[in-house]
């Protein structure tokens, strides 16, 4: 009788046991399986951003909002315009046959690949460099723009060129940027004040409390435009090939929009654009 029992009581705690791991086990199995959509409707190995832009029916970019000729925010209409935001309204076209049915979210140099990480934007068309550092984090496009680095004195500054950057030089640049590291190593004695946009950067340039503003040569160009009290000197001293910003390992988006580039040069469309923000004709390639 207690022999049989305890059998008893050993196959019910057997039992029990089986299916505590059972239960483990289908929980476990609610996990988010590898290669489909998560949740948040976020690119994995088996769904693409561009099936996510399809589904929603809107392409969300990023751009800059405080760079004149690439993207900026008119004060007076709220219209955000440039050659990056052209560039992206085409992309939307070539996606959903409407280039307005896209969503411009601003981005910063030090905000871009952190919104794109997250899920934020489904693209970055912000001046950004193609760099090796950068493709660490994030896929790259082809080239769509080349530029290279320069100096913004007001008129009348002794600055002339790189060489003139001394200790006593107080230069301007924005956070997250390529161009701040390169000045640090092309000046090493110069002091670098770093902030959060360029439209800020310029303040201070306007305002006396840097000496020279740096960046790329298209960015400063906008500003010259602006205000023709500032201008250019200096040269390039760096070359910058901007390429757009798509999801690290996201290869299907990738070439999509690499095919959509070349198709934008082959048409004529893109010379179009460059001559509309720039006033000249693209280099030849």
């Amino acid at each position: 009788m207690i022999k049989s029992v305890m059998r008893t009581g050993l196959m019910l705690a057997f039992a029990f046991v089986l299916a505590f791991s059972l239960a483990a086990c289908s929980s476990g199995s609610k996990e988010q399986p590898s290669g489909t959509p998560g949740a948040d409707g976020t690119p994995t190995a088996e769904k693409s951003t561009l099936d996510i832009i399809k589904e929603r029916g809107r392409l969300i970019a990023g751009v800059k909002y405080d760079t004149p000729l690439m993207g900026y925010k008119d004060p007076k209409t709220g219209n955000v315009e440039g050659f990056d935001v052209d560039i992206a309204k085409a992309l939307a076209k070539k996606i959903l046959g409407d280039e307005n049915k896209i969503d411009l979210v601003e981005v910063t140099s030090s905000t871009r690949i952190p919104m794109l990480k997250n899920g934020d934007i489904d693209i970055i068309v912000a001046t950004m460099t193609i760099t090796e550092e950068r493709k660490q984090e994030i896929n790259f496009s082809d080239v769509y723009y080349n530029a290279g680095q320069s100096l913004l004195v007001p008129k009348g500054s002794p600055i002339k060129s790189i060489a003139d950057l001394n200790e006593n030089t107080k230069i301007g640049g924005v956070k997250g940027s390529t161009s701040v590291k390169n000045i640090r190593e092309k000046a090493p004695k110069a002091q670098v004040l770093e902030y959060p946009n360029y439209a800020e950067c310029f303040a201070a340039l306007k305002s006396g409390k840097v000496d020279v503003m740096t960046t790329d040569n298209i960015i400063l160009m906008g500003y010259a435009q602006q205000d023709p009290n500032f201008e250019l000197v200096g040269g390039l001293f760096t070359h910058e090939p901007y390429g757009i910003g798509i999801r690290k390992g996201d290869e299907t988006f990738t070439q999509y929009v690499n095919d959509f580039l070349k198709e934008l040069k082959d048409s004529g469309q893109y010379a179009e654009l460059y001559r509309k923000w720039f006033k000249e004709e693209p280099p030849k390639e």
